[in-house]
Formats: structure tokens, C-alpha cells, sequence
């Protein structure tokens, strides 16, 4: 029996060794943690449960056979993170370079499985050269079962990726299917084809960094949520993100204790400037309406005329989607638009309130917008709200103008509640383009046609250039001072929380991608 006990004892030790001290040393050297280190800063102290510990891969090619290693370059189980379970993986660089093999990806499915089955989150810390190119096929076939767990479990419990190191060719979609993606800068690369690749087949020369690093996919492509300046930060974020989150579909965001007090915030109702023209970071005004420091933006690099994020107000999780007056005037364009209804699609999935705040000129013109389909990629934003069944508030704090009023939550199509500031402006265009088009002929036709335009521009304004013809038709619920808007939202989410909505039955419907 003893020499049993230590048979187990020494099968387990040479598991915990990965691929050898040697290339351990080389993952620490690259500035990167191992997979169990990872695991260690991921999960509550003493929760981890390895499932496959022992499994080893099956081929018998290339010599393969000589070679085998306890995992099989993945570690998979189950643990906790403040108390909450969650289901994890990962990969471990030091075997075959991470590389997935048929029993590597039939690991990871496994715990994919329990998590649907019991309705818990499932994070993926990535690190992998990607398909082992030894088994051929059968690699190939590991990944697509992968990838149709990650559209199985979607929308049913959260799923987060963080990129810890290569991630490329078939490896990239498993992540890209997943509700966020975390990279670390300098360390994690996602790229389709890789840089030898993209040289031999457009002659481009690009570095890994530039073709798929963090900071690329942050700002440019929009691939990643979130670009960490190193493994611990990204672990601490995906440990945060899931904070906002409930385990799965049926459940709700365990609240955090909140006591009730002066909800005034005097310092909104100074917060615009006084010329409607010119920008103010509509953080500023999240930040005072929100519970203080609870606000965690989302791609917060990428589309920047739109502001997207979780938030905490009295205690409870919210998702808000703000228009940014900063970059662009705020417009809705192609990424913004996107980039909203990802994410709103995530918090209807997820039963997470909306709270929009809104300050949008329009959209934006030109003909890079419209032959890069702007049309269908705004529908997108709009069939996002459209079909979103949670408790949804709008607050416009200035420019509501156009089609953008439309889409951005408006009670036309399903908002719960939609509010006003004095200084909202909710017209179909801005007083002196509309100016331009009502009175064309008075203008041509007066002496000083600048002054005349002028003063057909305020004439505009004072009919429109307002909130209160909305309000006089129920579009907007009630004209709010400033300083009242989180005393206000308070309120109606409290008494929006038990919202049930039945849309017409169907197998799902189709957005326009």
C-alpha cells in the first residue's frame, strides 16, 4: 500500500513540475508566471480542484510516444474566487509550448461542461503555440469542440479570456466567442497569421507587437476589453469583472451593502459648459451620479466617442452606456456603435440593468462611414436596445438630435424610463443646419443674411432646441435637475427590479452583423 501512496505522491509531484525547472525558469525569464502561478493569484487560498491532473496525450507519431508529460499542457479544475465557484483552465506554456492537443482540448470541454451543467463561470488563461502540429487533424477537431461549448454556454454563464501569451491561428476564436478578453502588454500576442506569415504572403513587415500585441488590439481592432501592464493586473481584473456579473443567466449580481445617504450631487448642476458646443468628459458626470469608485470602464481604449463600463449604484451592479463629447462630439459611428451593443447584448444576457447617459450630435457623416456600412452597423446598436428586456434608464444631459436619439435608448423603443436635464437639446438636427433647411428663402432673401440666419437659428432653438416638447409627449418621463439625476435613478431602478418582458416567441432573432 505505501508503495502506492508514493507512486501517486510522485506521479503528482512530476505533474506540479509541468514541462521540467529548465523551462519554468524560461517562462520566468520572459517576465511571465506559470500556469499554476497564475492559478494561484486567480483563485481563493486552498480552493482549487485539479480535474485531469494525470492525463497524458495518445500520439504515437513523430516520437511523440518518448514524450509525455502529466496534463498534457493544460490545468483544469474548479475553485473559488470570493467565495463564488468558477470553473478555470490553464494553459501551461512549458509543455509542447502549450500547444492543444485531442486530450488537452477534451480537458478543457470537461470543465466547460460542469459549468453549464451547474451554472458557474468559466476563465480561460491562455498561453499556447496553438494546435499541436504533431497530431495533425485531431487537434484541429480538439478546437472546434471547444468552440462549440463557447457558443453552447454564451449568454448562459459568463466566459472570460485572458490572453497570457501566444495565442494564434484557430486558437483566437475560442476567446473572441467569449464575453471579454484580457491581454497583457508586451507578453500576449492574437493574430490569425503571424507576422512570418502576413511577410511571405503581402511582403508587409510587422513585429508580433504591432500585428497583434495589446496595445494594438486595445485601440485598433477592438479585439481586446482590457490591456493589462502585466499577469497580476489582468488576473485582478478578471477577478473584478466578475464582481459586476451573476453566475449565470437565471441568477442575480449579489449586491453589495449599501447605506442610504445625502444622495444630492449640487456639483452636476454645474458640471456643463455654458456654450453647447464645447466639450465635457462625460465621466465626470458618471463618477458623481455612481457609488463612489465603483465605476470599471470596458475597451476603454477603443471607440472612444462612446463610453461603455459596469458600475455599482446603491450597492447594486449596472451596465452604463454613455456617449462621450470629448472624441468626436460624442457622434455614433461604426466601432462606437459596435462597441454599445456588445456590450449591452452582454448585460441583457446577464440580467444587468442599463443605465444610458446621452449626448450624441448625430452620426457620423462621410463616405468612409457609409461604404464601410455604417447603416448596418448603427442597426446594430439599435437592435441591441430593441430587443433588451432588463430594467433600461436614459438620462440626456445635452444633444439628442436625429436617428441617434432613436437608438440611444429612447422610450420609443423599450426604455423604461427616460429623464431630461434643462440643458437637454432633443431635435432632428442642431438649430442652424435646421435653420438653414426651414428658411433658406427668408435668408437669401434678407438684406444681411448672416444676421438674418442668426436669428431664425434662435427662433429654432427656443421650439425645439429643448426638452420640454418631448416631455409635453411622454417621450421623456420628467425634466430632472441635475443634482437629483442619482437620487432619481435610484429610485426607478428599485422600482424597475422585478421588470418582466415577454417578446414574441421565436428561435432567435437576427441582428445585423
Amino acid at each position: 500500500m505505501n508503495r502506492k501512496i508514493q507512486l501517486l505522491q510522485e506521479k503528482r509531484r512530476d505533474a506540479l513540475l509541468g514541462g521540467g525547472t529548465t523551462r519554468i525558469e524560461s517562462q520566468h525569464n520572459k517576465g511571465k508566471l506559470t500556469a499554476r502561478e497564475r492559478l494561484h493569484f486567480l483563485l481563493d487560498v486552498g480552493s482549487f480542484e485539479e480535474i485531469g491532473m494525470l492525463v497524458t496525450h495518445r500520439s504515437t507519431d513523430f516520437g511523440m510516444e518518448k514524450e509525455r508529460y502529466p496534463g498534457d499542457g493544460v490545468i483544469t479544475g474548479y475553485g473559488t474566487i470570493k467565495g463564488r465557484l468558477v470553473y478555470v483552465f490553464s494553459q501551461d506554456f512549458t509543455v509542447f509550448g502549450g500547444s492543444l492537443s485531442e486530450t488537452h482540448a477534451e480537458k478543457i470541454c470537461k470543465i466547460m461542461d460542469l459549468a453549464l451543467k451547474n451554472g458557474a463561470p468559466v476563465i480561460g488563461l491562455n498561453d499556447s503555440g496553438g494546435a499541436r502540429i504533431q497530431e495533425g487533424v485531431v487537434s484541429l477537431g480538439g478546437y472546434a469542440d471547444i468552440f462549440y461549448r463557447n457558443t453552447l454556454a454564451s449568454g448562459v454563464v459568463p466566459q472570460i479570456s485572458a490572453i497570457m501569451g501566444p495565442c494564434a491561428g484557430g486558437a483566437v476564436y475560442s476567446p473572441a466567442i467569449t464575453d471579454f478578453v484580457l491581454m497583457v502588454e508586451n507578453t500576449s500576442y492574437m493574430f490569425v497569421t503571424g507576422p512570418n506569415v502576413v511577410k511571405t504572403v503581402t511582403h508587409e513587415v510587422v513585429t508580433s507587437e504591432e500585428l497583434g500585441g495589446a496595445f494594438t488590439h486595445a485601440t485598433k481592432s477592438g479585439v481586446t476589453h482590457f490591456s493589462c501592464s502585466n499577469e497580476v493586473e489582468a488576473i485582478h481584473n478578471v477577478k473584478k469583472l466578475l464582481s459586476y456579473m451573476p453566475q449565470n443567466c437565471e441568477e442575480q449580481t449579489p449586491a453589495y451593502i449599501y447605506e442610504p445617504a445625502d444622495e444630492l450631487r449640487p456639483d452636476l448642476d454645474k458640471i456643463l459648459p455654458e456654450n453647447s458646443s464645447h466639450p465635457y468628459d462625460m465621466r465626470e458626470i458618471i463618477n458623481r451620479v455612481i457609488d463612489m469608485d465603483s465605476f470599471m470602464e470596458v475597451h476603454k481604449d477603443f471607440a472612444e466617442n462612446i463610453v461603455v463600463g459596469f458600475a455599482r449604484l446603491a450597492g447594486r451592479s449596472i451596465g452604463i452606456v454613455a456617449n462621450q463629447p470629448m472624441f468626436l462630439a460624442g457622434v455614433l459611428d461604426i466601432n462606437s456603435s459596435k462597441k454599445a451593443a456588445r456590450f449591452v447584448r452582454f448585460c441583457d444576457s446577464f440580467n444587468i440593468p442599463l443605465l444610458v447617459f446621452e449626448d450624441v450630435p448625430g452620426f457620423l457623416p462621410g463616405t468612409d462611414q457609409e461604404w464601410n456600412a455604417i447603416i448596418t452597423n448603427g442597426a446594430k446598436l439599435l437592435y441591441a436596445f430593441c430587443e433588451a428586456t432588463v430594467p433600461r434608464i436614459t438620462v440626456i444631459t445635452r444633444k439628442a438630435y436625429g436617428g441617434a436619439y432613436d437608438v440611444m435608448n429612447s422610450k420609443h423603443i423599450g426604455a423604461d424610463m427616460n429623464y431630461a436635464w434643462p440643458t437637454a437639446e432633443i431635435a432632428v438636427m442642431g438649430a442652424k443646419g435646421a435653420a438653414e433647411i426651414i428658411f433658406k428663402r427668408d435668408i437669401s432673401a434678407a438684406e444681411n443674411s448672416n444676421e438674418k440666419w442668426l436669428e431664425k437659428e434662435k427662433e429654432y432653438s427656443d421650439i425645439f432646441a429643448n426638452p420640454y416638447r418631448a416631455a409635453e409627449r411622454g417621450f421623456i418621463d420628467e425634466v430632472i435637475q441635475p443634482a437629483e439625476t442619482r437620487i432619481k435613478l435610484i429610485k426607478a431602478f428599485k422600482m424597475l427590479e422585478n421588470k418582466v418582458v415577454n417578446n414574441p416567441r421565436k428561435k432567435h432573432g437576427n441582428i445585423p452583423l
